[in-house]
C-alpha cells in the first residue's frame, strides 16, 4: 500500500525508541511507530496488508505528515495487526500507548479512542514477552562478546564435518526441512487424540512456533535414537541428519559473524572493543526487564525512563562505562525478580474485547 493511503487512513503516530525512554544520543535514529485503518476493501474483499515499514523516504506523502519525508524508521501498523501484537503484550507495541504527550505527533478521534483502552491491554502475558525480548537482547550481547573475546577462524566447510560435495554431500535445507517436517506431523497426530493432552496439543499446534522451532535448532545428539525409532530412518540418514544440521549451523553462526563485523559502524565497533560487550543491546535487555517489573506490579507501562530515575543509568551502560561484570549480574538479578514478581494482571487480554474494539474503531474512522 502505497504512502499516501496509509496516511489517509492514520489515527495515531508517536516517536518512539530512545527519544521516547529519554537515552537518545547523537548517533540515536528517529523511529516512528503507528497505526492506521485500512480502507474498507481490505476488511470486506480480498486484500490485505499488515503494516506499512517501508517507503517513507521515496514515495510522496499527503502532506500531513512532512516530517516522515526522508525517514526510514518508521513503521505504521493496520489495526488488526496492532490489536493481534497487543493480544501477546509485545513490548514494542505495548510503549507504543504509553508514551509522554509531546511524543505524541498526530492522535485522530479514532487514536485517542483506542489510547483509552491501554490500561486494558495490559495481562500477565507482559512476563513472558518482556523476558522473552531482554534474553533476545543478552543472547546477542553473548554472541558479540564470544566473538569479540574469540573470533571464528574461518568459515566451516563441509569436510570439517567428515561431509563432502560428491559422495557424502550435505543435506540442503529443504531435505532437513522435510523430514522434520514429517517428524513433526507424527508428534502432532499422536498426541491429537489424547484426551489428557488436549492442552499439549492447543500448546504445540496453536500457541508457540514448534515446528519452526524443530527447524531452526539442530536436534540434541540424545534424542536422535528415539527420533530414528518414531521414524523408522535407516542408520545412515540419522548420522547424516546429525552432521548436517551441525555444519549448516556452524555455517549459519559464520554468516552472522560476518554480517556483524560488515555493519557495524566505526563508533560502535571501538565502544565494544573498549567495553568488552555490546553496550546498546544490553542498555534494551536492563530496560526491558525494569519495565516488565513495573507492569506486573504497579499496572502502567513507563516508557520515560527519566521520570523513573533510571535513564542516566541505562545511558551509561548505553556509552561501556558500567563493567560486564556489574551489567550481567544486575541483568541476573532482574530476571530472577520478573520471574518471581506477583501480579494482580489477568491471564490474558480477551480476544471477544479485542474484537469489539477492532469492530468499533473501523466502525468510527468509516462514520458508521
Amino acid at each position: 500500500m502505497q504512502r499516501v493511503a496509509v496516511e489517509s487512513g492514520m489515527i495515531l503516530l508517536g516517536l518512539t525508541g530512545s527519544n521516547a525512554y529519554g537515552t537518545a544520543i547523537a548517533t540515536s535514529d528517529q523511529d516512528y511507530k503507528g497505526v492506521f485503518i485500512a480502507p474498507k476493501e481490505y476488511y470486506l474483499g480480498f486484500k490485505s496488508i499488515e503494516q506499512k515499514d517501508r517507503g517513507w523516504d521515496s514515495e510522496p506523502g499527503s502532506g500531513q505528515f512532512p516530517y516522515l519525508d526522508g525517514i526510514k524508521d518508521c513503521v505504521v501498523y493496520e489495526l488488526r495487526k496492532f490489536l493481534s501484537l497487543i493480544a501477546n503484550n509485545n513490548p514494542n507495541i505495548l510503549e507504543t500507548l504509553w508514551l509522554e504527550p509531546e511524543f505524541y505527533f498526530y492522535i485522530s478521534p479514532v487514536g485517542s479512542r483506542l489510547l483509552s483502552y491501554r490500561q486494558e491491554f495490559l495481562s500477565q502475558k507482559v512476563r513472558g514477552s518482556f523476558v522473552g525480548y531482554a534474553y533476545s537482547q543478552i543472547k546477542r550481547v553473548d554472541t558479540h562478546r564470544k566473538w569479540l573475546l574469540n573470533p571464528p577462524a574461518k568459515k566451516p566447510i563441509p569436510q570439517d564435518f567428515g561431509l563432502n560435495d560428491d559422495d557424502y554431500r550435505p543435506l540442503t535445507k529443504g531435505e532437513m526441512h522435510a523430514f522434520l517436517e514429517f517428524l513433526y506431523m507424527l508428534v502432532r497426530d499422536c498426541i491429537e487424540f489424547m484426551e489428557p493432552s488436549q492442552e499439549f496439543y492447543e500448546l504445540l499446534v496453536e500457541r508457540i512456533d514448534f515446528k519452526g522451532i524443530i527447524k531452526q535448532y539442530p536436534l540434541p545428539e540424545k534424542i536422535l535414537p528415539k527420533v530414528q525409532a518414531y521414524t523408522r530412518a535407516k542408520d545412515e540418514f540419522i548420522h547424516l541428519l546429525h552432521v548436517s544440521q551441525a555444519y549448516r549451523k556452524a555455517l549459519n553462526q559464520w554468516d552472522a559473524y560476518s554480517r556483524w563485523q560488515q555493519g557495524r559502524n566505526l563508533e560502535r565497533k571501538a565502544l565494544e572493543l573498549k567495553c568488552g560487550y555490546d553496550c546498546k543491546h544490553m542498555s534494551h535487555c536492563i530496560r526491558l526487564l525494569r519495565m516488565g517489573i513495573e507492569i506486573l506490579t504497579e499496572g502502567v507501562l513507563k516508557v520515560n525512563r527519566k521520570k523513573v530515575g533510571d535513564a542516566d543509568y541505562l545511558l551509561l551502560i548505553r556509552q561501556g562505562e558500567v563493567s560486564y561484570e556489574e551489567v550481567k549480574e544486575t541483568a541476573d538479578d532482574l530476571f530472577e525478580e520478573i520471574k518471581q514478581v506477583n501480579t494482580n494482571l489477568p491471564k490474558h487480554v480477551d480476544k471477544e474485547f479485542l474484537n469489539s474494539v477492532c469492530v468499533e474503531l473501523v466502525e468510527m474512522a468509516s462514520g458508521s
